[in-house]
């Protein structure tokens, strides 16, 4: 099947067909994004328990002994449960002149079969938007043409994905997890079109030219291409020095403008009309400045006081809700990180939460340790404060006997945020972001104990923690406890980061 199609290579087609070109011949170009492994387990997660959404099934999944699939083994295994009346089929497999695909689930009717096609995204995305449905259309609509092309009546074609109005009580009710979507219109057509999409894909896979496509919507639409900056490269983007792509707060379109008119590097849309901030960017980037409003960043300062708490939190969010409560994908809080300024003169204090990996829901515990460890009417800071106060709103919530002091916690945080979204601080090595992932390097580019990639590698990042921490209730022990102090080392880090730029923020107004 090397140079055939499957479900995947013909959605990237479909996207561009550049994309697919690439996928093929330079998959080393692709920029691989953060937290690609994480969604692929959840898919396989969210895949594996919708297959038992219509009671009894056979899945054919055949691997080799490499650990590849089989794909010839799976077909023959497919077209003998067929023949056997399976009601339900699993990664049913077909394949039609060297072109393959298979259906999620593959379920028998009164006069055909119907295509189910699973996906991990969550219901309220598609309520009554057929825009957003759209995307999905193309892989079911090939799904489709595969399968009558080889004889198979398809009867209905639906789109299985996760309801997010769901919340667990008790063992899990996949009948009330999963949302089924009927896809029949949208997928009747896309359908019209893939004889001919098909014969354009099977011409750009078998050929050795790449294709010359010029940067577009389609970039970014349905999804963010992880060959853009390799394409970039290719229609003279340079990727050394700052672009209109770069810009602050700039749409993708508008950005598309201005790449189209010749407008790319900064001096090009130094005339231009831009937001303020777009404009403070590009200004403090061509002149090596920095932006220094000392009297907003005083302002700022003043409204602080002492006790300062410096909070930050960690979060998981799983496809499948694992806790009474829980609906799909909701953050779930299990680690927080809580530095300490008494007063002017008093040295620091470190405090910090990390729930036991014992499989348990660890939000009570992590709520009553909290307002043990923040007393009430104290001023804390955290870092885009809206995340920390959604999850303490969510806390207290869950928990009445506590919810006096959580919100009388969230009442009084502060974002640390402030001072650099309204433009009072700005250095052009910030390259138009206030994270403070941007903000602590630019402010400390030679400070190894405030570099993130200096931790230890099992977490050095938000999507790591996300990840690692329900892997580790599987682990042998030591690995566990290096799992653990990698986690509170990170954690630790994201608020004494905190400090940090504070402590930056007094130094510039003195």
């Amino acid at each position: 099947m090397t140079k055939g199609l499957s479900k995947s290579r013909y959605t990237a087609f479909c996207q561009c067909p550049k994309n697919l070109w690439l996928k093929m011949y330079k998959p080393d170009e692709a920029t691989v994004a953060t937290g690609v492994e994480a969604r692929f387990e959840s898919g396989n997660e969210v895949g594996d328990l919708a297959m038992g959404l219509f009671g009894s099934f056979v899945e054919v999944t055949v691997k080799r002994e490499d650990g590849g699939l089989d794909l010839a083994a799976m077909v023959e295994k497919t077209k003998e449960e067929m023949e056997r009346g399976t009601d339900a089929i699993c990664e049913a497999s077909f394949t039609f002149e060297k072109n393959y695909c298979a259906v999620d689930i593959l379920r028998k009717t009164k006069s055909g079969w119907a295509i189910y096609e699973v996906k991990s995204s969550s219901f309220p995305e598609f309520d009554g938007q057929e825009t957003r449905l759209e995307k999905y259309a193309p892989d079911i609509a090939y799904q489709k043409w595969v399968l009558e092309q080889c004889g198979i009546k398809v009867t209905d074609t639906y789109l299985v994905c996760l309801n997010s109005d769901y919340v667990r009580q008790g063992e899990l009710d996949i009948q009330k997890l999963f949302a089924v979507i009927d896809m029949k219109e949208l997928v009747e057509n896309e359908y019209l079109k893939v004889p001919a999409q098909v014969s354009k894909a099977l011409k750009v896979l078998r050929s050795e030219d790449e294709p010359d496509i010029d940067l577009s919507d389609h970039c970014m639409k349905p999804y963010g291409c992880a060959f853009f900056d390799y394409c970039k490269r290719q229609h003279g983007v340079p990727d050394d020095e700052p672009t209109i792509f770069d810009l602050y707060r700039m749409n993708f379109s508008k950005k598309l403008e201005h790449y189209h008119a010749g407008h790319i590097l900064f001096e090009d849309v130094r005339e231009e009309a831009l937001s303020d901030k777009q404009q403070m960017q590009v200004e403090c980037t061509l002149n090596h400045t920095e932006r220094i409003d000392k009297k907003g960043i005083r302002e700022f300062l003043d409204s602080l006081s002492y006790p300062l708490y410096f909070l930050d939190f960690e979060t998981l969010q799983q496809p499948v809700p694992q806790y009474d409560g829980q609906r799909p994908y909701q953050q779930i809080t299990f680690q927080y990180s809580l530095h300490i300024k008494r007063s002017a003169d008093a040295p620091y204090e470190h405090l910090e939460f990390l729930a036991p990996n014992d499989g348990s829901d660890p939000r009570r515990s992590l709520a009553e340790q909290l307002c043990k460890d923040i007393p009430m009417n104290v001023c804390t800071l955290a870092y885009n404060k809206g995340f920390e106060c959604g999850r303490i709103k969510e806390l207290a919530g869950m928990y009445p006997d506590l919810a006096v002091h959580l919100l009388n916690i969230r009442e009084h945080i502060l974002d640390l945020l402030t001072p650099f979204q309204s433009g009072y601080y700005y250095v052009p090595a910030m390259h138009g972001s206030f994270s403070i992932k941007s903000v602590l390097p630019a402010l400390f580019p030679d400070e190894p104990s405030l570099n993130y990639h200096n931790l230890d590698e099992r977490c050095q990042n938000g999507g790591n923690a996300m990840t690692l921490f329900p892997r580790i209730q599987f682990m042998e022990p030591e690995e566990a406890k290096a799992s653990r102090e990698a986690l509170l080392r990170y954690c630790e880090l994201d608020t004494w980061a905190m400090v940090k730029v504070w402590e930056k923020l007094k130094e510039v107004v003195r």
